[in-house]
Parts: C-alpha cells; structure tokens; sequence
C-alpha cells in the first residue's frame, strides 16, 4: 500500500530493562483526581470520573538519564505543570471490572500533563471544549515505561515534581479519588481500550505556571524520574 505523503511515525516510549519500545495508541487523561487538586479547581467531593484526550503525537518521550527540551507553546501567557502517574495499558479491552483491571496494566510511568490554563480557562467560561488547552505539541512529557512487575507499591508511592529545585507538587498515590482499577473500569465503559494506550491518571494540588528557562523534576517512588526544561 502506498500512501500520499508518509504516515506520522509511531512514538515509541522506552521500556526499563527491555530494548523494545512501547508504541503508544491513544492518550487518555483523568480530569480533577485528587481532592486537594479538585478544590484548587474550586470543586469538591468524589465526583464521577471526566477524561479527555491527548493526540498521540503530543508525547515528548524523555529517555532515562536526559532532559527533555519543551518549547514555551503559542498563545499561552500561563502554562501549567501537572504532574502525573502515567499507567500503561498492555491488554485491551471493554467494559472491564475493577476486579480485572490490574491485569490490563503493563507497566507505569511519570509523565506531566502540560496545560495553557489560561486558553483552557477561557474556553470554560464559554461553555465551548478545551483541547486548545491541553492538547498542543509536547504537551504529554513522559519518561520511561517501569513494567508493573518491577514497580513496586506503586498504590503508596509518593508523586512529586520540583522547578529549578523548588517543591511544586507533591502527594501520594494512594490519595487518588479514582484508583487504578476503577478508572480503568470507568474508561473501558467509554471507549474500548486497546495495548499502547496512556492513561494520565490525575494531578495532585501545587499546580503552577512555568516559563521558558524554568527545569521540572518529576519523581515518583520506584520509577525512572522524568526531567524536562522550557526553552
């Protein structure tokens, strides 16, 4: 089959200890999953879950040891740093049982969820969708893919992100309003999940505008750090 200008490359995320890439489907994102988070947002409680998506040619994959480079986006006068459990999907499925879930999950990783909270916050106050917001070029930094075996108590992992050194953010898992299994139960009732989906699965309080020159540190305890500059 020929096509009429070459496909988009697949991206490729690294794998601990493994020399395969995982080819990432589709990136999904849970909205408001911590409280403290949600109540920054001028929400509160355990309400249902919301997602939305990222295009999957919006990752900025940052391999073991390096730092990613993010160019300061367009239009944005307030980009946001959202730091994030990414759970990797290995199995696919629908309608799956929080009961089942675990074993849908190939491994983790810690990623940040980009977002120009000005362009979103403009596009709530008018009722209208707010991918300008969250899904542009490089918005979905993520470091390299710890296989669920090799993790550790990811349920009680501590999830912190640090500018030039400074604390920004930092929880733990356990704190999710959401966990692991009951988003994915929540999510494969929506969409039928497929092996290479990317599920960012909430941000704790602490979330702040970075600029250009500005170094994040992203750490959760038992995975690879993740590491990324605004240039």
């Amino acid at each position: 089959m020929s096509y009429l200008f070459s496909p988009t490359p697949v991206t490729g995320v690294p794998i601990v200890g493994k020399s395969e890439l995982f080819p990432v489907h589709r990136v999904y994102c849970v909205g408001r999953n911590y409280e403290d988070h949600a109540k920054e947002m001028g929400f509160t409680g355990r309400e249902p879950p919301f997602f939305f998506l990222k295009p999957a040619d919006t990752v900025l994959v940052v391999p073991a040891g390096e730092t990613g480079r993010m160019p300061y986006p367009s239009l944005t006068k307030n980009l946001h740093h959202e730091i994030e459990l990414v759970v990797a999907i290995g199995k696919g499925g629908k309608n799956i049982k929080a009961a089942d879930a675990m074993s849908h999950v190939y491994g983790y990783a810690v990623g940040l969820d980009m977002t120009r909270r000005d362009l979103q916050n403009d596009m709530k106050k008018q009722g209208r969708p707010w991918c300008i917001g969250k899904g542009f070029e490089l918005s979905a930094p993520i470091g390299p893919i710890t296989p669920a075996q090799a993790a550790g108590d990811i349920v009680n992992a501590e999830i912190s992100v640090t500018v030039n050194g400074s604390d920004r953010q930092r929880s733990h898992i356990h704190k999710l309003i959401w966990n692991i299994a009951e988003t994915i139960e929540h999510l494969s009732s929506a969409w039928e999940l497929r092996p290479g989906d990317l599920i960012y699965t909430g941000t704790p309080e602490g979330v702040a505008a970075v600029v250009a020159g500005d170094t994040m540190e992203g750490r959760i305890t038992g995975l690879t750090d993740l590491r990324v500059q605004m240039v």
